[in-house]
């Protein structure tokens, strides 16, 4: 019990330090690589719950797939961090507010706690025994049942963060050649093909 406690304090401050670095690191690649670390410590605090399928999730696809494509994306784009972070003072005030409602919110639950200690023992829903089902299907029973919409709101602001991500990198850059589909598909065949007659033994 002793060497579980030691654990998550390690995993829970390694976590909280690689999420303050995340959103403070100048280099947007160190940035990712603190994203992986965090994915790592939170994948410890899972298995340290028994979550051992969530677990493997975080390693396998947010650290193998997600994080690693990040990480091609920001070193491949030449995106400038400079021009980014000008219009950062104009949603400061709008980025404290998020902030103070969050802090709300971490209030009420830690007041929450304050009041009704035994509240943080009762589990919204009961943990199965070992030996009735995996930890797999039970945990796809849980999704899938009691909190199946609440699944399928987290996949749509998946999806929204998706093509807000696309959005703000297909901007328009000077220099850059983009192929335009309707303009070749509009072309003429007198424009684009030019018959040329080759006399033998001589070139084009």
């Amino acid at each position: 019990m002793i060497l579980q406690g030691i654990a998550f304090y390690v995993f829970a401050a390694l976590l909280v330090a690689s999420g303050v670095m995340v959103i403070s690191a100048r280099n947007p690649v160190h940035s990712v690589l603190f994203l992986i670390l965090a994915f790592f410590q939170a994948a410890g605090l899972c298995v340290l719950m028994g979550a051992e399928f969530i677990a493997m999730i975080l390693v396998i696809v947010y650290v193998g797939a997600v994080a690693v494509l990040f990480l091609f994306v920001v070193m491949m784009l030449d995106i400038n961090f400079r021009e980014l972070r000008q219009g950062a003072l104009e949603a400061l005030p709008l980025g404290a507010l998020v902030g103070l409602i969050l802090l709300a919110e971490l209030a009420a639950v830690l007041g929450g706690w304050i009041v009704a200690p035994g509240v943080a023992t009762v589990a919204g829903a009961p943990t199965p025994a070992l030996d009735q089902v995996t930890n797999t299907h039970a945990l796809g029973q849980l999704m899938y049942t009691q909190y199946v919409y609440l699944f399928q709101a987290s996949g749509i602001v998946l999806l929204i963060a998706m093509i807000g991500a696309i959005v703000l990198t297909l901007r328009s850059r000077a220099g850059v050649r983009k192929q335009n589909v309707n303009v070749q598909i509009a072309r003429h065949r007198d424009e684009v093909v030019v018959i040329r007659k080759v006399t033998t033994g001589e070139g084009v």
